[in-house]
């Protein structure tokens, strides 16, 4: 069957200029210039006989032509890459994983070897940032990084926030409680910890992973367990659990840390749980993917495994 398209060039200029509202981000994006796009807009515009811009003056607009053609374009584009990549990654079996850093650290790495030995046809990478976390609501680097249906910045994430991001295939992984722990050797006769009363004694350790009015912290704690004449806002701050995991480890005081990140601690002994009071985080643990790799037999395999590995916590 043949087909008479307009150039792909055309088409990606489109794409690109629909996306960004803007000629001269489209040019960016595709290393040309804004009146290589211009042109190229304007042979579509002729090829297809309507217009799908309005030029403002300072503004770019989309007409409703190029409004209904836009959805279709950038599904084909994604499915071109879909083929492109999965050619690729059939090459060299490699899957690129993105994680919060203390996810990853603390709960994902320790587990990876039972990947490994259950698909050893699949080569992982993993990558970690604190753009994995969303930001008081918002995950502005993560939305923007897959926008582009071409993009390769990563083929999976997990994400520690809300999990609405529009567009993508979202599913729980898990919902995590903060609870309080500390090292086993913190608790003694002179500063004991037998009810959340005794915290007044203790160094409060706090994780600043989520910055901003959705951060559950010690305040909403003591008031969860009833306590009150303790100074919530005391002790040290860190900016990942990893640190204020760490900082509990060395005994420097009572840590409130998600449990899925401290339960191999907990298992060992190497922390405890000095009082059986959580409350539900705000948010919670996300696989997040685009749908052109969905249905990758390595994006399958590393999906099934992990939600193996939530549930048999």
């Amino acid at each position: 069957m043949s087909y008479r398209l307009p150039p792909l060039a055309a088409l990606r200029a489109f794409e690109s200029a629909a996306r960004h509202l803007s000629f001269k981000k489209a040019a960016e994006e595709l290393h040309v210039t804004p009146a290589a796009i211009s042109q190229q807009i304007k042979a579509l515009e002729s090829h297809l006989g309507v217009p799908l811009f309005r030029r403002l003056t300072r503004a770019l607009a989309i007409t409703p032509q190029g409004l209904a053609m836009l959805p279709k374009v950038r599904e084909g584009f994604d499915c071109l890459a879909e083929a492109v990549e999965q050619t690729r990654l059939e090459r060299d079996g490699l899957l690129t994983v993105d994680a919060p850093p203390s996810f990853a650290a603390r709960w994902l790495v320790p587990r990876l070897a039972r990947f490994s030995r259950d698909f050893p046809e699949v080569r992982l990478r993993i990558s970690s940032g604190s753009d994995s976390v969303d930001r008081d609501g918002v995950a502005p680097v993560f939305s923007t990084a897959w926008d582009d249906p071409r993009g390769d910045d990563s083929l999976l994430a997990i994400r520690y926030g809300t999990g609405d991001y529009p567009g993508l295939l979202v599913e729980r992984i898990l919902a995590p409680d903060w609870i309080p722990v500390c090292s086993p050797r913190l608790a003694t006769p002179d500063r004991p910890l037998a009810e959340p009363a005794d915290l007044v004694h203790h160094v409060l350790i706090h994780d600043d992973t989520i910055r901003g009015s959705r951060q559950p912290g010690w305040r909403e704690w003591l008031s969860a367990a009833g306590v009150g004449g303790v100074d919530a806002a005391r002790g040290p701050h860190f900016s990942n659990a990893v640190l204020a995991v760490e900082a509990a480890l060395d005994g420097q005081g009572v840590a409130l840390a998600l449990l899925p990140l401290v339960e191999s601690e907990l298992a060992a002994g190497r922390l405890i749980l000095p009082f059986p009071v959580g409350i539900p985080s705000p948010y919670a643990y996300y696989l997040v993917m685009r749908r052109a790799v969905a249905k990758r037999p390595s994006v399958a395999a590393f999906r099934q495994w992990l939600i193996g590995e939530a549930r048999s916590r």
